[in-house]
């Protein structure tokens, strides 16, 4: 193990980091924003120069979420968010009216392995639905956790390119991952699920999703609140342990599309139900965490769930291709009622998502059907690869492809409501949050898990952590210490066992059941899981 004197030596050798003109960066953290809370500002040069070329890294597969499987299906609105009527929060159209079914896309996905790969790795998964609308689409793009890695959307690509695949070797190394998240406390938490049975959903049907970053409802007279959504399966939450996943694997890695594939031409139609979080906007200095940090969870008894309506996937697509791999969603296709909130992260994943698509599928990727909305398309757009078709009428006169005109062509739509006008004053700045709290919710998980699941994240940590460079495990077990003590001493003591050439993987808390037992006792005994 290195002195402090030798990492010395070491970092004041690093090379600078610079951007692909030569400038130097001196910020490669944060974007810059209004203030240290939001939102960001266009001219964030760095970053758009950095997620740009990231966009563009992979030809034509998805740069994440390659993997995926998709089904067709409806959205049925309750009409209230929970006991009040829906148009109290929101004026989309979607949410007014009991019974009203609106027909969605639904893409599952798992996020950094490629397209050929199991469904059974340790990874977070997509749950992307896409709902059309009267008022156009509406994309809630998710995960199967509710919360992500990093806050700022500065930091993605680096998060990505950690946790891909050795850029050398083309082989994925547990001390790349854990070198960034020891350098990212933030992603504490989120490792802290994934490398529990959440981390590994038996498959698409029984795994809940989430909408992740923080967006508004807008009502009829402007006023807005903040919203989560969240998607809950009607089948039940399961997860597998890492036993039962290389088991699975060794004879099916396609179980997860085959068992949605399969229980839709059976009939058996997966069903969720979406709830909403809504908070008043603003800093809320009560909370020890910052409402728009998407490492965070709103708590649940503070924040309810309220239910809002149901899905339900009813057929399966005619054509993987065209369907699947084609379907394109963006964090930024919102229809009016529902709007964006300052969430660093939404905003820079708002650009990235549609710019990622344009370079995947094409400029005219929306005039795919499976992507096209499922109301008129009136836009002034031209040109650019695959157009095959013309947006404009030749009854508006199809010479005008400008707006405004005397001639002919489109004109504004009426605004359905008055504006969201949020007032926005600050200096603009690259700083993180204040509120940044990046154990304390991991320590309360930790302690939410049943006693397998617990076994199980010790295990699976000690597994990756063990042969990662000693100053990437003191500082993972100095923050799961910081979490919760128990959590601490478990993975210490594993560590330590680990080095010491044990095997770790029979091992369990001191004084209670071993890993293996208890894992065994779950399968006894059924380990459906509940939320969260």
């Amino acid at each position: 193990m290195a002195d402090k004197s030798d990492r010395s030596k070491q970092e004041k050798n690093k090379e600078r980091l610079t951007n692909r003109q030569g400038h130097p960066v001196t910020q490669n953290q944060n974007i810059r924003t209004v203030g240290n809370r939001g939102p960001g500002t266009l001219e964030n040069y760095d970053y758009i120069e950095k997620i740009s070329h990231f966009d563009r890294e992979r030809v034509p597969e998805r740069v994440v979420h390659g993997r995926g499987a998709g089904a067709h299906g409806y959205f049925e609105a309750y009409g209230k968010i929970g006991d009040e009527p829906a148009s109290k929060y929101t004026r989309a159209k979607l949410f007014q009216e009991k019974g009203k079914r609106t027909p969605v896309f639904v893409r599952f996905s798992t996020v950094i392995h490629g397209t050929h790969s199991p469904e059974t790795l340790r990874d977070p998964r997509g749950f992307a639905v896409k709902f059309y609308t009267e008022d156009g689409n509406w994309d809630l793009v998710g995960n199967n956790i509710k919360i992500f890695f990093v806050r700022d959307a500065m930091k993605f690509p680096d998060m990505i390119h950690a946790f891909k695949p050795d850029p050398v070797t083309n082989i994925q190394d547990p001390e790349r991952f854990f070198d960034f998240c020891a350098s990212s406390p933030e992603t504490f938490h989120m490792v802290t699920f994934i490398h529990s049975p959440w981390g590994i959903p038996a498959n698409y049907r029984q795994m809940q999703g989430s909408g992740v970053n923080t967006y508004k409802l807008v009502n009829d007279d402007g006023k807005a609140v903040l919203v989560k959504f969240h998607w809950e399966p009607n089948q039940g939450i399961k997860n597998l342990t890492q036993k039962e996943a290389e088991e699975i694997q060794g004879q099916n890695f396609n179980h997860a599309t085959q068992d949605l594939y399969e229980a839709i031409e059976e009939g058996n139609y997966p069903e969720w139900e979406l709830y909403v979080q809504i908070m008043e906007d603003g800093e809320h200095p009560e909370l020890d965490f910052d409402p728009l940090d998407d490492t965070k969870l709103w708590p649940e008894d503070q924040f309810p769930w309220l239910p809002v309506g149901k899905l339900v996937l009813d057929k399966n697509p005619d054509d993987y291709f065209a369907e699947v791999e084609q379907s394109a969603f963006g964090t930024g296709v919102l229809v009016d009622g529902i709007d964006f909130s300052d969430d660093k992260m939404l905003q820079g994943r708002t650009f990235s998502y549609s710019d990622t698509q344009r370079h995947r599928v094409g400029a005219n990727y929306l005039q795919l059907p499976i992507n096209r909305a499922r109301t008129e398309v009136n836009t002034n757009q031209e040109g650019g690869n695959m157009r095959y078709e013309v947006d404009r009428e030749p009854s508006k006169n199809p010479a005008i492809n400008y707006e405004p005109s005397i001639l002919g062509g489109y004109e504004e739509a009426e605004p359905y409501g008055k504006d969201h006008e949020p007032y926005v004053e600050g200096n603009l700045t690259r700083e993180s949050i204040d509120r940044t709290s990046n154990t304390k919710q991991a320590g309360e998980t930790f302690r939410q898990f049943e006693e397998w699941e617990k076994a199980e994240l010790i295990s699976n940590l000690v597994n990756d952590l063990s042969v990662c460079d000693q100053r990437i495990q003191d500082r993972w077990m100095e923050l799961a210490e910081e979490a919760d003590e128990e959590y601490g001493l478990r993975l210490r003591e594993g560590l330590e066992k680990a080095k010491n050439g044990m095997d770790d993987s029979s091992r369990g808390p001191i004084g209670n059941t071993s890993a293996s037992e208890a894992t065994e006792k779950a399968e006894r005994e059924g380990h459906e899981a509940d939320p969260y």
